[in-house]
């Protein structure tokens, strides 16, 4: 770990500054979208193609603030792997997490004594569950210093910071040389790119010829209507409630792989595999007897959000706090409208190869 990557403070709502700080940040983060619900008063036409411009232009700036924000929440809502995964009959949370985080080991054959980079690798749970179910090592590429604090000290918590570790980088510009891995993985993460063809291109650029890249893509479907202004709204917020410039179709990922020099093996949107029981947003919606399940369903979260904004009238938590819940919620809500109708998933899989000959940039 470098030593810049110890900027931010251990927790990031838990100091003298924090007041100042949280607010500052979610006022930031918010102008971002300030062509939907966050607006301040009708945005014409101009500031929301401005706005639309800006998360693209300034994406680093916008997923950065946004993982200062929302970190803490995530945490102690999902525990310390960020991502969603299809569930079958009878499966607890936990374990269709790390079923779908071994999944991605097993389509890339890793291995013990290979490495793979981990693209956008949050707090490092995905990571850590990958060395351990394959014995590679594994770096993980993360922009946000906050979370590579945590992810450091996680790493050496459970005894893999030899073969674990993480590197501050923007993904849409990796520092590694060209061929330096044996594989690729990203999980739920490219979704915060700018330009999906520009982070693939990166991420083939360090893989060694032949060698495989595996993701879990966030993408509207084929039922998404565009015209449709409910479907439009819940883009949005999950947009805003997310820390994405913008979404893309299932079609677009093809597109942005070609473009990349990567040959698309296979492809499937695993939401599709979920028991209809305990679809993908299940645990959004409320499942389970215990705290933490209670904490991250629908009526925990009003629950919390009110307790939230108690606490920060009574100057317990920082200023600000109640807002960054608020927002939280406008995205856990449109995700769960998203993936009722059929409309959103974040379990699209696809897996691709880059040609054995191909030794750096694509042609």
């Amino acid at each position: 770990m470098t030593t810049d990557q110890a900027t931010q403070p251990r927790d990031f709502y838990r100091d003298p500054d924090a007041d100042t700080r949280v607010t500052s940040t979610l006022r930031s983060y918010l102008r971002f979208y300030r062509d939907g619900q966050y607006a301040e008063g009708a945005p014409d036409a101009q500031d929301a193609a401005a706005a639309h411009t800006q998360r693209h232009t300034d994406y680093a700036q916008m997923v950065n603030q946004y993982y200062d924000l929302a970190t803490d929440f995530y945490e102690r809502g999902w525990g310390k792997s960020f991502h969603f995964a299809p569930r079958f009959a009878g499966e607890a949370f936990a374990a269709s997490l790390a079923r779908h985080e071994h999944y991605l080991a097993l389509r890339l054959g890793l291995g013990k004594g290979q490495t793979a980079v981990d693209v956008g690798c949050g707090v490092g749970g995905p990571m850590r569950a990958i060395a351990r179910f394959s014995g590679a090592s594994v770096d993980g590429v993360n922009n946000n210093a906050y979370q590579l604090e945590k992810l450091a000290r996680y790493n050496q918590e459970a005894g893999l910071d030899q073969r674990c570790r993480g590197i501050k980088a923007d993904f849409m510009a990796l520092p590694m040389a060209d061929g330096t891995y044996d594989a690729a993985y990203a999980v739920e993460a490219t979704c915060h790119a700018p330009d999906r063809a520009g982070v693939f291109r990166e991420i083939a650029r360090v893989l060694k010829p032949g060698g495989r890249f595996a993701v879990y893509e966030w993408c509207l479907t084929d039922r998404y209507d565009p015209e449709n202004a409910t479907h439009r709204r819940i883009k949005r917020d999950i947009e805003s409630g997310d820390g994405l410039p913008d979404m893309c179709s299932t079609h677009a990922i093809f597109s942005a792989m070609r473009e990349a020099g990567l040959e698309v093996e296979d492809s499937a949107d695993l939401a599709e595999t979920s028991d209809p029981s305990t679809p993908w947003y299940a645990p959004l919606e409320g499942e389970g007897r215990d705290f933490t399940s209670v904490r991250r369903s629908a009526p925990g979260r009003f629950v919390s959000n009110r307790l939230i904004g108690l606490f920060e009238q009574l100057k317990i938590i920082p200023a600000g706090s109640k807002a960054v819940s608020d927002m939280l919620n406008v995205g856990a809500d449109a995700l769960i409208e998203g993936g009722r109708l059929g409309i959103f998933t974040p379990c699209f899989f696809v897996l691709a190869r880059k040609p054995a000959g191909n030794a750096g940039q694509p042609a």
